[in-house]
């Protein structure tokens, strides 16, 4: 790594130089290619559409990438019958703009939704039940939802939305998706025992007393005693409910083409799993009872209870290809899996212990590597060769122009994605971007071939030195 002054990277640095262009000034990103879909669209049959988007999952934290510690052989196995990306990225560093940024194929430099937005000019979000939601999308946006229902797609997104509430422009239902059933709202994904989901407009209640997931061990606690953690659980686990309703959708439209948007809250904060999952790492791991805190619920075994979380997940993934094997329907269905973020820095996790962003540095909120380099695989039989490794350079912005290209929909806006279809499919020649670019909070960063410039605080120091890495 070397540390340089802006001057200097401007005027010594090949590449470099134009990373530094687009890190010139907060929002000011260099002009993107735009329509890059390469329009093939001639398939016999169209495919079914599967993207999972898990929520804080690390880089190395699925088992083909590397992880040791943590069970994952359903995703594993998508690794190994399809392919796998190495130098892929999330949107942002945190959920609701990588949210924006994966359905309209917008980077954060040209997209609405740069920050989770919690709109607190609502009232007190964090602490009033009847507000929900985030900053909403603006009516009439293009996603990827509504690019396939114009295509003929049946649309669901299923999970943790944080785009806007039921109401707003950003409800669900008018961007693009036929179903949707989930939490609408990110602070209350929060807790994996609510009260209510969302399903079409329509509250879906849960057998659960409501009480807050912000809050700590009381003080006169054993904090070593399991019955003094039973005030955190609950009766209906939201994520069974969501890929019940997941497969259902799935079995309703066997005969049409679908696209599935499966957006699950795991492994995000809190650490709550069922005792079935949980019993499965009781006593694998040194344990130290996570107390909690005002952002995140307490739990008794930290570690265990994560790795749980994360292998349930991976269990509910492996009942959706059953499913689609079932249907025989598995061959016409193309599977996505990738994460919103890297991997977070609190709420009990033990992000060192699973060296859950190796060989990264860098967590959650952080535009480092380890913030926003994620997994991604993709998997479709007798498409996509399997146990393919691709070190090409994308991010998920690219996703909407990938699947204009591989249904012939046309999108009605400009992206700044370019397909990876050729990639995916290995036929035919695999465009490049110039670069890749992100903002968060007072961070900006650039990636161009081999050179990533980052800056810290460039909204707050705008003559601030770029760190540039090869």
């Amino acid at each position: 790594m070397k540390h340089t002054t802006r001057r200097d990277f401007l005027c010594s640095v090949g590449r470099g130089a134009a990373a530094a262009a687009a890190l010139a000034g907060p929002g000011q990103a260099l002009g993107c290619a735009r329509d890059n879909r390469g329009g093939s669209g001639g398939l016999s049959k169209r495919p079914n559409i599967v993207y999972i988007l898990a929520d804080d999952l690390g880089y190395n934290e699925v088992g083909c990438y590397g992880q040791e510690k943590i069970k994952t052989p359903n995703i594993d196995k998508l690794a190994a019958g399809g392919i796998r990306f190495t130098q892929h990225y999330s949107g942002s560093a945190v959920c609701a703009p990588t949210r924006c940024m994966l359905l309209t194929g917008l980077h954060s430099g040209h997209s609405y939704i740069r920050s989770n937005d919690e709109m607190s000019e609502r009232g007190d979000v964090w602490n009033d039940p009847l507000i929900e939601g985030q900053r909403p999308l603006l009516e009439g946006t293009e996603t990827i939802g509504t690019m396939l229902q114009r295509a003929g797609y049946k649309t669901a997104c299923v999970g943790k939305w944080g785009l806007g509430w039921y109401g707003s422009s950003g409800d669900p239902n008018k961007q693009g998706f036929d179903h949707y059933f989930g939490y609408i709202c990110q602070r209350e994904a929060h807790n994996y025992y609510p009260t209510h989901l969302w399903k079409d407009g329509e509250r879906f209640e849960l057998e659960n007393d409501r009480f807050k997931p912000h809050k700590r061990l009381p003080a006169d606690a054993d904090p070593d005693d399991p019955k003094s953690y039973d005030p955190y659980k609950g009766t209906d686990f939201a994520p069974d409910f969501m890929i019940d309703d997941t497969l259902e959708f799935i079995r309703k439209n066997r005969e049409d083409p679908f696209f599935l948007y499966w957006c699950t809250p795991v492994p995000h904060m809190s650490l709550q799993v069922p005792e079935d999952s949980l019993d499965e790492y009781l006593g694998k791991f040194d344990e130290t009872p996570y107390k909690g805190q005002k952002g995140y619920l307490p739990h008794r075994t930290p570690r265990a209870a994560y790795a749980a979380m994360v292998t349930r997940m991976d269990r509910d993934i492996g009942r959706i290809v059953q499913e689609l094997e079932k249907l025989g329907i598995r061959d016409n269905t193309i599977i996505m899996f990738s994460s919103d973020n890297g991997p977070t820095f609190n709420g009990g996790t033990d992000s060192e212990f699973f060296e859950s962003n190796k060989p990264l540095s860098g967590l959650k909120c952080s535009l480092k590597e380890g913030g926003i380099r994620v997994p991604m695989i993709a998997n479709w039989p007798g498409h996509i060769r399997p146990g393919t490794t691709t070190d090409h350079i994308s991010a998920q912005w690219d996703v909407m122009a990938t699947l204009a290209e591989l249904t012939g929909a046309e999108p009605r806006a400009d992206t700044d994605g370019i397909s990876f279809l050729p990639t995916l499919m290995g036929t035919g020649v695999q465009r490049v971007h110039e670069h890749l670019y992100w903002e968060y909070a007072n961070q900006q960063a650039v990636r161009m071939g081999d050179w990533k410039g980052y800056r810290r605080n460039a909204k707050k120091f705008p003559d601030e030195p770029i760190k540039l890495y090869d």
